[in-house]
């Protein structure tokens, strides 16, 4: 049995690069319970800091600027993540194609209607043009 065009390229491309190890474990970790505990602790201990400070504002400054800061870091992370989720289904679907396509073609040999059947199939999820 041979492999397909789009399992070798899939495995070809499973190595993944530091950054994406980084991505996926920050996103793992943002989205479970204990992180948004500890955004609690850190407002909580935000809303303590008030006497420290004495100005209140560079206290709701350090609150605005931290804020902003992680909100922007997490929102760059986790759409890097949501987009290669994105893709990961995406070849999902291109190999299911694929293969549907391939048994279309075994068939074919014997039914010569789904010669236009297999052309719209792969014209429309573009595997020639990927594969």
């Amino acid at each position: 049995m041979t492999r397909s065009d789009a399992a070798k390229s899939r495995q070809a491309d499973d190595a993944r690069s530091g950054f994406e190890r980084f991505v996926e474990g920050v996103n793992h970790r943002v989205s479970s319970a204990p992180f948004f505990l500890v955004v609690v602790v850190a407002l909580v201990g935000w809303a303590a800091s008030y006497p420290v400070w004495g100005n209140p504002t560079k206290w709701e400054s350090v609150l605005h600027t931290g804020s902003a800061v992680l909100s922007l870091f997490l929102l760059v992370l986790l759409e890097n993540a949501g987009r290669r989720s994105e893709e990961a289904a995406q070849e999902k679907l291109n190999v299911l194609a694929e293969a549907l396509s391939d048994l279309m073609e075994s068939h074919a040999r014997n039914d010569d209607e789904l010669r236009p059947a297999i052309e719209r199939l792969r014209d429309s999820v573009g595997l020639e043009a990927r594969h």
